[in-house]
């Protein structure tokens, strides 16, 4: 990435486990067997743009158990969200949920995980890439998307530019209300459909009476969940499009929730749909961590995520 006057820049110093570039995702494409990626914590990932002012769609940098080291090469506003994975400027502790500024030559480093999984970093403006089939949102397993359009995590010593921006801090900070407690149990809102007819009374009534915990066979594609065993009527099925949140039950009985980067078709019976809000939940749940599934109407979920998507301004980019 060459040099421009109108851009810049923050060097990667470390890169962390997984550290991608996450637009709100891309849709329109599923057709063609290309999922949508995009933030897991759509919640976390919005109120760090808000923070700046950036509108709805504004790429930020989702980071998944920390390890990450950026030098500014320019200074910076910039605001986090999120897992608390430690975050230190220059050695002094970063707290979430606010903006900051990064001046020219200071580093910002991120730790392990405190509570939560992943964090969001946004800057102002937001950060700059090729869009690829109409979003920047990295995908590594279709190669798609991310900083560098081939959607690859960073890497040591890359850049990533942003547009140049001058100025101090905006006044907004985040309702409490909107900060969660990652360190408590997950209740996670599901709407019923698909095949639940399919299951037995007794499984239907441990689904949402019983404890789940977070398997570590968890990533961006999808959460298994380990607890009761849940039987269906259904031997097999024809695959059917999946939707963000479906709650799939393989042959073990065990329930996987798909997430950004799932796949586009599936075919084991499904209990219904987890709501865009409890995936971005779910998102922050490390291995082992504890969560209950909660029943809940469509209209409910629906009214839920227009209030939540009100408190964002929409300029039609990545919209979903």
């Amino acid at each position: 990435m060459t040099q421009d006057t109108h851009h810049g820049y923050l060097k990667v110093i470390k890169p962390g486990p997984l550290t991608t570039l996450q637009d709100a995702g891309r849709f329109g494409v599923r057709r063609l067997g290309i999922t949508q990626g995009g933030p897991a914590d759509l919640h976390a990932w919005a109120w760090a743009n808000w923070l700046l002012g950036n509108p709805w769609g504004t790429p930020a940098l989702e980071i998944t158990l920390g390890g990450l080291e950026l030098k500014a090469e320019q200074d910076c506003t910039l605001a986090l969200c999120g897992a608390d994975l430690g975050a230190t400027l220059d050695g002094e502790l970063v707290s979430c949920w606010q903006q900051f500024r990064l001046r020219q030559g200071q580093h910002l480093r991120f730790a392990m995980p405190v509570s939560g999984v992943r964090a969001y970093l946004a800057v102002k403006g937001g950060f700059i890439a090729e869009p690829v089939l109409g979003s920047v949102a990295c995908v590594t397993r279709d190669g798609l998307g991310g900083h560098q359009g081939d959607g690859r995590k960073l890497a040591t010593d890359e850049r990533l530019a942003f547009t140049a921006h001058g100025g101090g801090l905006t006044t907004r900070k985040v309702p409490e209300a909107e900060r969660p407690d990652y360190r408590a149990p997950a209740n996670l809102a599901l709407i019923p459909g698909a095949q639940v007819a399919t299951f037995t009374g007794d499984s239907l009534f441990k689904a949402f009476n019983s404890p789940w915990a977070v398997d570590t066979r968890a990533d961006r594609m999808g959460v298994r969940l380990l607890g009761p065993a849940l039987h269906s009527s259904l031997d097999s099925m024809i695959s059917e499009g999946i939707a963000l949140g479906a709650v799939q039950v393989p042959p073990d009985g065990q329930p996987i929730a798909l997430l950004n980067d799932r796949q586009t078709i599936g075919g084991y019976p499904r209990l219904g749909t987890l709501t865009p809000l409890a995936c971005a939940r779910l998102a922050q749940c490390p291995a082992g961590h504890p969560v209950w599934l909660k029943a809940t109407a469509i209209e409910a979920a629906q009214n839920q995520y227009r209030r939540f998507r009100s408190n964002f301004s929409d300029d039609g980019r990545n919209t979903g």
